[in-house]
């Protein structure tokens, strides 16, 4: 089956050039400059690539987004326009924060060998992701956590690991969350997928306990599980019986999952801490309400998204940002971790800046739980202070 791709753009002319090049890199595909049209045909043909027009006369892009992630939009999309570049980056933040599939942002004009390099590298694996293969997956045992070492700035001592899910498929390899983790909510089987991770990273946990490696972890939650008010008796079960102290466990939340049922997550939140497990704001700084979220919702740590982070050595702008929520979370007493930490410029400016812990390629890359009695003997080793 051939990969489809869906064009809504006013332009008829660029839309012809679009269909043109696309139809010779291997994609059906169908166009149009209706709203009402694309959403019917989205319905229906189910396409897996969309190509968006940010200024239309009908209806605009973050309309079209907004549209598409309301419908659970599993397809990859690319963003196309003329207008400023910082517009359209405004906009592809904003459909990766909603839960799209942004792999492009494209300026115009563009020439069809650019355009057919993009489409050509973002073919679609068939067969990999489908909803049988995903629940033939969690019943395997084939989706499992890897951990990303978190390191204090001050002593070097390692502080934890974040439990990151990958597939390991038996043809395509390993395959990354943002792959499928957006099937699974789309598909119902996000709890499913959220109950096998945290299961294997408690009993990890567990088991390092027992060979002498006293650690915390943290776990994502989606918003999607924050729907059940048992939530915290279940999760305090599960470490009850591993025999792990809950303060070893984080459970990390986007602020737009907390947005999603401001409500319900206050209260399933709220008694995930007063069972003494651990609260993380993740991705701080990309939702809309930052600090209604902090001022709200138990937070015990912040977790400074990647996009500042990578960028606070060398930009002004990021380097104040960072700044700005290192001091704010000291001043409500919670931790910070900085996610995303590539370069050793990037480590040293933000232990200038006082942040407490980091995690990224410059320290580690997430890894089996195998590996990491032996990462951290290294990583003590090449730093005796830690």
């Amino acid at each position: 089956m051939s990969d489809r791709l869906l064009v809504i753009d006013d332009e008829i002319d660029f839309a012809l050039f679009v269909r043109r090049v696309a139809e010779t890199s291997g994609y059906e595909v169908k166009t149009t400059a209706d709203p009402n049209e694309f959403r019917k045909i989205f319905r229906e043909w189910h396409p897996t690539h969309i190509i968006v027009d940010l200024v239309m006369p009908e209806a605009d892009g973050v309309e079209i987004l907004r549209f598409l992630a309301g419908d659970l939009c599993v397809a990859k999309i690319f963003i196309m326009s003329g207008f400023d570049s910082r517009v359209v980056d405004a906009a592809r933040r904003l459909g990766t924060e909603r839960g799209l599939d942004i792999v492009a942002a494209l300026q115009k004009p563009l020439r069809a060998r650019e355009l057919a390099n993009v489409l050509e590298s973002n073919h679609s694996e068939e067969d990999l992701v489908t909803e049988t293969s995903l629940r033939e997956a969690l019943q395997h045992g084939d989706i499992l956590p890897f951990y990303q070492p978190k390191v204090d700035l001050r002593s070097w001592d390692p502080v934890g690991f974040e439990a990151l899910v990958r597939w390991r498929h038996a043809r395509r390899g390993t395959i990354p969350p943002e792959r499928f983790v957006p099937m699974a909510e789309a598909c119902g089987r996000i709890d499913e997928l959220s109950e096998s991770v945290t299961v294997q990273a408690v009993s990890q946990v567990g088991a390092w306990r027992d060979q002498g490696i006293d650690t915390t972890v943290a776990i994502n939650l989606s918003s999607l599980n924050l729907h059940e008010e048992a939530l915290a008796d279940r999760l305090d079960a599960l470490c009850r019986h591993a025999g792990v102290p809950e303060d070893h466990i984080t459970f990390e939340v986007t602020e737009s999952a907390a947005m999603a049922e401001p409500l319900r997550a206050l209260d399933i939140l709220t008694r995930l801490r007063i069972k003494g497990f651990k609260l993380a704001i993740d991705d701080f700084g990309t939702g809309y309400s930052s600090l209604v979220q902090l001022h709200r919702l138990p937070f015990s740590e912040l977790k400074i998204d990647r996009s500042f982070v990578q960028e606070c050595d060398r930009s002004r702008e990021a380097k104040i940002i960072v700044k700005t929520m290192i001091e704010l979370a000291h001043n409500l007493e919670m931790s910070v971790v900085a996610e995303g930490v590539e370069t050793e410029e990037v480590l040293h400016t933000l232990a200038a800046l006082n942040c407490d812990a980091v995690q990224g390629y410059a320290v580690a890359h997430p890894m089996s739980p195998d590996l990491v009695p032996a990462w951290l003997a290294e990583w003590r080793s090449g730093h005796p202070h830690a």
